[in-house]
């Protein structure tokens, strides 16, 4: 007889936590953003307990109800929703989306000021009922509520870090496989800096394979990877999010699936690179400042910070970038 019995309890589906406990995963604020990222992590069975938070009470409990009548369709889970930060208490990621809402035409660091007087009022609740999560930012603009997010808290800035470029990454691979009818999982390129107008495609470093995107050769429309296509590619991947905006009143499934794909990177101890929003120290020569660059994200949160080769132009542009971020969090008062 075997000395090992196998389990076939549900919570051996689910990354585990170091004390044995099932995983927990709590999402601050039940809106358009909130409730995708909930619906995307039950369906990716990323943790054993997903809660959302929300200052309204009913909606909140109606968005966990309607995702856990689906509960027979997914991994196993619980899923719930409530208007006390308590709902959170031990959580081992928790995601903040709850924001100012972005209008149609307005920028993302237009938002700063409501969003970090949010943060000034939630995450001290947050942190004395979760203090060793693994703290995400979502909500926009991301970089600057990260950064003040991190003095607010206090937490280290490996503990808390923002979603920075995951999704405008994942975006730029998608127009670039569009060119090349290759897949996107076989582009590696990136976009760093802000989260937003100044942020910077990565072009120097990008390859499909191991192949120099400037080595490809002839595009799908028989044209070349030149500085016009990736101009207009760079400036779709910044537009986009105004174009999805302007025509639904908000983004929310690609995004949903970006930060799961974070928590993921997390919980399960990945080990992954992604562009996430972190606090710089001498990064292509940018300090004091929390943008995004390629990072190391595992189960302690965000690790090394990468830096590929980059042209002078966008050596330039990111110090740019920075500075423009630097500036609002200054106006703010952090």
């Amino acid at each position: 007889m075997s000395d090992t019995t196998p389990t076939n309890s549900a919570e051996s589906l689910y990354p585990s936590r170091r004390d044995s406990r099932p995983t927990k995963i709590a999402i601050i604020g039940a809106g358009a953003v909130g409730s995708t990222l909930a619906y995307a992590c039950v369906i990716r069975g990323l943790a054993r307990e997903v809660v959302l938070q929300d200052i309204n009470k009913q909606k909140v409990e109606a968005e966990a109800l309607d995702i856990a009548h689906g509960i027979q369709f997914t991994p196993a889970a619980s899923v719930a929703g409530s208007d006390d930060v308590e709902i959170c208490r031990d959580a081992d990621v928790v995601i903040v989306t709850a924001g100012a809402r972005q209008q149609p035409g307005q920028s993302r660091l237009e938002l700063a000021g409501a969003t970090v007087s949010i943060m000034e009022k939630v995450l001290p609740g947050l942190t004395a009922v979760a203090p060793n999560a693994v703290y995400i930012m979502v909500a926009n603009p991301v970089d600057v509520v990260t950064y003040a997010s991190l003095k607010i808290s206090g937490l280290p800035p490996q503990q808390m870090f923002g979603s920075g470029t995951v999704l405008d990454t994942s975006r730029l691979r998608y127009l670039v496989s569009l060119e090349t009818g290759t897949a996107v999982q076989n582009i590696h390129a990136y976009i760093a800096g802000e989260h937003g107008d100044s942020e910077v495609p990565l072009w120097a470093s990008a390859e499909i394979g191991n192949v120099p995107l400037s080595r490809w050769g002839a595009t799908l429309s028989g044209g070349e990877f030149d500085a016009d296509l990736r101009a207009r590619i760079g400036h779709e991947v910044m537009e986009s999010a105004y174009k999805i905006i302007e025509g639904k009143g908000s983004t929310n499934y690609a995004v949903g699936l970006a930060v799961s794909r974070i928590i993921g990177a997390v919980l399960n101890d990945e080990q992954r690179v992604l562009t996430v929003s972190t606090l710089l120290d001498d990064w292509a020569g940018i300090t004091d400042v929390c943008m995004s660059a390629p990072t190391i994200v595992g189960r302690s949160g965000a690790g090394r910070r990468l830096l590929p080769y980059l042209s002078m132009d966008e050596r330039d542009a990111l110090t740019a970038s920075g500075i423009r971020l630097r500036e609002v969090a200054r106006s703010l008062g952090y």
